[in-house]
């Protein structure tokens, strides 16, 4: 950058002393040229200053200021050259407005003023003069203010100390904030680099400050588009991996921020490993860690086989309880409240050392040397006591850390509330990253992300289990597209249990802000859901009935994916939504809901009628008198899906029910 600078300053500085020179020899407005000269000799001096200085120099407001610099010096060349007219006819003709040479100086002094607030705020650490230029900004910022003041917080950035650094950040945090526009002028005069630098190398509060401006930068698709081909992703990996642990939640935060803006860019912090680092923070104190991420079939025993074993041992299906161990439930926040009986503590923990006993323990290697490096195979006894010796005076944490993600040690003794924000960030940037991504929610489903949601779904609280629900949410909702990961992950696996069950017992409860992404999680998965699974219809029926309106909306489009068409159970589905009472709470929604969920509850009536139309109960409810009326309703009939099952529904109706079983009720 140093040269570039250099050739920028090469030609202002010879225009400078071409002045000189030239006001030197004039024929007239002497005093006016000396004027000029005076002020072009002290901007040649600190033009020079600044060539000087070119290694410190921020490029974007050097190029500005010496562009306009350089036209204001042709100016004043153009008018001194017009003074050195000889003779009387020369003279005559060449004319020179009074206010000329007033208007020049005082464009030569803006240009002295913008060259000398152009080296301060360049100048490194403790050459930096603060108190000159007490008033302010800089001539040039006369026509954009914010202009100069984000170069001189970016300026700041490139050669201020560190604390001089995180207080530029912090500056602009708060413009970024205040204004998209700002935001763009930040990323377009070059304050990304900077920014990512204060992030790898900065004190805790820069690093906070920088990772947080980065997430509030990335608020359109090219913004964030730019700060990838900076080199983001590099940068957020080497701290998700070895950072402390304040700055790694902010981080995780912007990576939230930058996938939420631009999906496109998933697929990049993918490739980078964030992925596995951010399951590794969501599975810290969540689950029981292991030296792998990933369930590894040729090394460890296989999740189907666990199935097995558990269903072998008592565990069948997904509603029996499993042994309760009083030890690790003195680890649970009390807080948290407890779920029923039915589905309790127990039941959750159970499962989680059920799943990760079978991938930390090797069939042919005891239980006690599992996680423990190999040790020489030794008959001497002294050698065996001196391995005991160590191993009573080494410390034994409750978690260890991830081996597969280089995660520096000492997160146990970070403060509560930093490891609760560490999972929040963690599971939001999860959440964003899997939206609409079939390989990277194959990435989380094979290891123990789902594990972790369903367990941050049971004991969380607040923003951890919004997130992880929300999570949970965007995975069903690529599952229900994508039939190989909807297979393979939603098999029945002790951790897709949990997950079920979590789900289930939030719908169940109908009381939380969790409850939408659940219901619409639960929906997804339709398809996968057995005949004999009697659990999930009930509660999503429930709901159809006096709750919000769109509770009910999106609880009637997750029973209408169970008994659509192209769901191949959806006979079995459509009577039991039948038998759990949903006829004559969809009746209700038609004739006296909100429009949006008048279309979601007949949508689903056709459906049901299309499945079963013989149903004695939907003869006693008069639901052919219903698509009757609804195919009266103009607003109805022009929804498209309406518009295509309705006359269907009708007709099947109609040849399966007796003249004499309608009426209004």
């Amino acid at each position: 950058m140093a040269d570039i600078v250099k050739q920028i300053l090469v030609k202002p500085i010879q225009l400078a002393d071409q002045i000189t020179k030239a006001a030197d020899d004039v024929h007239s407005f002497k005093q006016d040229c000396a004027e000029l000269k005076s002020r072009t000799e002290k901007l040649a001096a600190l033009l020079r200053q600044a060539a000087r200085a070119s290694s410190d120099l921020y490029e974007r407001p050097t190029r500005r200021i010496i562009d306009d610099t350089e036209q204001v010096l042709e100016k004043a060349l153009a008018l001194v050259c017009k003074c050195r007219a000889n003779g009387l006819m020369k003279r005559v003709f060449t004319i020179i407005p009074a206010a000329a040479f007033k208007k020049m100086s005082s464009q030569l002094e803006n240009s002295i003023g913008d060259v000398s607030w152009l080296l301060r705020v360049s100048a490194t650490g403790d050459d930096r003069d603060d108190d000159e230029y007490l008033g302010g900004l800089p001539p040039i910022a006369a026509n954009e203010p914010i202009l100069c003041l984000i170069w001189e917080q970016i300026a700041t950035l490139y050669t201020g100390s560190l604390d001089d650094r995180s207080d530029a950040a912090a500056s602009l945090v708060s413009l970024a904030n205040d204004n998209d526009r700002y935001g763009k002028l930040i990323i377009e005069e070059g304050g990304v680099g900077p920014l990512l630098k204060l992030v790898k190398e900065g004190r805790l509060e820069g690093q906070e400050n920088a990772a947080r401006a980065i997430g509030l930068l990335g608020r359109d698709p090219e913004s964030v588009e730019q700060m990838i081909h900076a080199g983001v992703c590099l940068v957020f990996a080497k701290v998700l991996k070895e950072g402390p642990m304040k700055v790694q939640a902010m981080v995780a935060w912007a990576v939230a921020e930058l996938a939420a803006n631009h999906p496109k860019c998933q697929d990049h912090f993918a490739q980078n490993n964030i992925i596995r680092l951010l399951v590794g923070h969501l599975a810290f104190e969540t689950i029981q860690e292991h030296s792998k991420y990933a369930v590894s079939s040729n090394k460890a025993m296989s999740i189907h086989s666990v199935v097995l074993a558990n269903n072998n041992s008592g565990m069948v299906g997904y509603t029996n309880r499993a042994g309760h161990h009083e030890e690790d439930d003195k680890n649970i926040h009390s807080q948290v409240g407890r779920p029923s009986a039915n589905h309790s503590q127990d039941q959750m923990h159970s499962l989680i050392q059920n799943t990760m006993a079978g991938k930390s323990q090797p069939q042919s290697r005891p239980q006690s040397q599992s996680s423990k490096p190999p040790i020489n195979n030794s008959n001497n006894t002294h050698n065996k006591q001196q391995q005991q010796q160590l191993q009573q005076q080494q410390p034994q944490p409750h978690h260890i850390s991830l081996s597969g993600s280089s995660i520096k040690g000492g997160r146990e003794y970070e403060e509560p509330a930093t490891k609760a924000a560490m999972k929040a960030m963690a599971a939001k940037a999860l959440w964003h990253l899997a939206k609409g991504n079939s390989a990277i929610c194959r990435s989380m489903t094979e290891s123990r992300a789902l594990l972790c949601f369903a367990v941050l779904l049971e004991k969380g609280t607040g923003d951890v289990q919004y997130n992880s629900a929300m999570a949970l949410m965007e995975i069903a909702a690529v599952a229900e597209q994508d039939a190989d990961l909807r297979r393979s992950a939603f098999k029945p696996t002790p951790a897709a249990k949990a997950v079920i069950d979590q789900l289930l017992r939030i719908v169940d409860k109908a009381d939380s802000d969790l409850l939408i992404p659940c219901i619409k999680a639960i929906g997804c998965l339709a398809r996968t859901f057995r005949a004999t699974e009697t659990r999930i219809v009930g509660p999503l029926v429930r709901l159809l009935e006096d709750r919000e309106g769109e509770v009910m909306r999106e609880a009637s489009i997750a029973l209408t994916k169970f008994a659509c068409t192209e769901n191949y159970l959806h006979d079995d589905h459509s009577k039991a939504i039948i038998n759990a009472g949903g006829a004559k709470h969809l009746i209700q929604l038609v004739y006296f809901g909100e429009q949006i969920v008048q279309i979601s509850a007949l949508t689903l009536l056709c459906y049901i009628a299309l499945s079963v139309p013989d149903s004695e109960a939907l003869a006693q409810a008069s639901v052919l008198t219903v698509l009757e009326w609804a195919t009266k309703q103009g607003y109805m009939v022009q929804d498209p899906i309406v518009d295509s099952l309705l006359p269907e529904a009708k007709v099947r109706l109609e040849l399966y029910q007796s003249r004499g079983s309608r009426g209004f009720h």
